[in-house]
């Protein structure tokens, strides 16, 4: 197949001080076996010199170095919106700690454009720290929302072994289709940072899109550990986008009571039993993140 018969993909990746991951994850990229592929670095300020290394590396990368920080969701905004302005027909959101099997790409590729009601597709996710162990193959909704990854932290025994429809793919490597973006629109920027993936799966899903997560792609994810803890500003981004993410999609007033009731209880549990003294910013953020929805107060955490 010649490369003008090829899908046009372009792979966007936000670097925030990150550069020897930046380098490492583009070193991943460039030997991908997929030819008709270009590359976006969108850079925060960084001054770690991620942008003069990236040039001398890699000169064929095109860098977006940007003026505003709009968090994950609005800064992936900005190299969504290039992508699909120098025609791609392809674009895929990268983490820039990830690491990418040389054929992910292609194998992301064949399988979706085999499947036009496919608009989202996904790899299978490991851990960098233990390569043979799954991080996310798909994630999907319990009963009252709550987003879980399948498969997490067991070890890969080829259970996966065909392509699944899920619900969300995990935001550290995911592929939309041109269109699927041009319908669903791009990443809502109220949710600054966390659950922004799954909101966008979610109203592609709902456009009449698939969301697929293909296994024989394969990539590595070193930002979470099998015991990673998420930090305080983490548990402030979760419980505000969490309860917009009900209040956008109409989700059953029994499953936004739930999330009410557990933040409550948690708040409750953080503050009155010494076992969790060590908790209190985290009762903090739970607390300033019910708020901050309740005051519709998006974007950056204040």
């Amino acid at each position: 197949m010649s490369l003008t018969d090829l899908p046009k993909v372009t792979a966007v990746i936000l670097n925030t001080n990150k550069r020897e991951d930046t380098l490492a994850c583009l070193d991943s990229l460039v030997r991908n076996d997929y030819a008709n592929l270009s590359i976006i670095v969108l850079d925060n300020a960084s001054t770690d010199g991620s942008v003069e290394a990236i040039r001398l590396k890699y000169p064929q990368v095109s860098i977006l170095q940007l003026v505003e920080n709009k968090g994950y969701a609005g800064n992936n905004n900005v190299g969504i919106q290039a992508a699909l302005d120098t025609a791609a027909d392809w674009v895929f959101i990268l983490n820039e700690d990830t690491i990418l099997a040389p054929t992910c790409i292609s194998e992301l590729v064949r399988h979706a454009q085999a499947q036009a009601e496919v608009g989202i597709v996904g790899p299978l996710v490991y851990h960098a720290d233990e390569p043979a162990v799954i991080q996310s193959a798909g994630g999907y909704f319990d009963s009252c929302w709550h987003t879980l990854h399948r498969g997490i932290n067991t070890l890969d025994e080829g259970q996966y072994s065909s392509p699944i429809d899920t619900d969300w793919i995990s935001g550290c490597g995911l592929l939309i289709r041109k269109e699927a973006l041009q319908q669903a629109g791009l990443i809502d920027e109220r949710f600054f940072y966390y659950n922004e993936e799954v909101e966008l799966c979610y109203r592609v899903h709902r456009a009449g899109w698939k969301i697929r997560m293909v296994p024989t792609a394969k990539l590595w994810h070193k930002g979470v550990q099998r015991n990673y803890t998420p930090s305080a500003n983490i548990t402030y981004y979760k419980v505000r986008n969490f309860l917009l993410f009900l209040s956008l999609h109409n989700a059953p007033l029994k499953v936004k009571g739930c999330a009410w009731l557990e933040n409550i209880r948690t708040l409750a549990s953080y503050t009155l039993r010494p076992r969790w003294k060590h908790k209190r910013d985290h009762r903090d953020a739970i607390f300033q993140g019910m708020r901050d929805f309740l005051l519709k107060r998006w974007g950056k955490r204040p």
